[in-house]
């Protein structure tokens, strides 16, 4: 019988965040229709990030993309959906981040 391998559930393990090289991936729980554009806390293994788009075919997704490309300081190319384009649960590729926000750094701190 073959060794079981212990895995992570995703790609980020007990996180809302991992890296990839120089590639940030980040899961998050999105919430479509909000009052205003926010990142929130963390939620288990996901980010809540808040947009004041409508969740119509995509459009919320593609306007929170358009949201954290300046706080993260790449650009909208810079930024893969590669799950959740129209779901809340959805993950994202940030190629060379030149910044984080905050919640980072203090996640950073925590799993010290």
């Amino acid at each position: 019988m073959a060794p079981c391998l212990l895995r992570p559930r995703n790609a980020t393990g007990e996180s809302f965040f991992a890296w990839d090289g120089d590639v940030l991936i980040v899961n998050v729980l999105g919430k479509p229709s909000a009052a205003k554009d926010a990142i929130g806390k963390p939620k288990g293994t996901q980010l809540k990030i808040s947009v004041t788009a409508a969740p119509k075919g995509g459009k919320a997704t593609d306007y929170m993309v358009r949201f954290l490309a300046p706080l993260f300081g790449v650009t909208v190319a810079d930024i893969e959906v590669v799950f959740g384009q129209e779901n809340v649960n959805k993950q994202l590729r940030i190629k060379a981040p030149k910044k984080l926000p905050a919640v980072f750094n203090q996640a950073s701190l925590d799993l010290e």
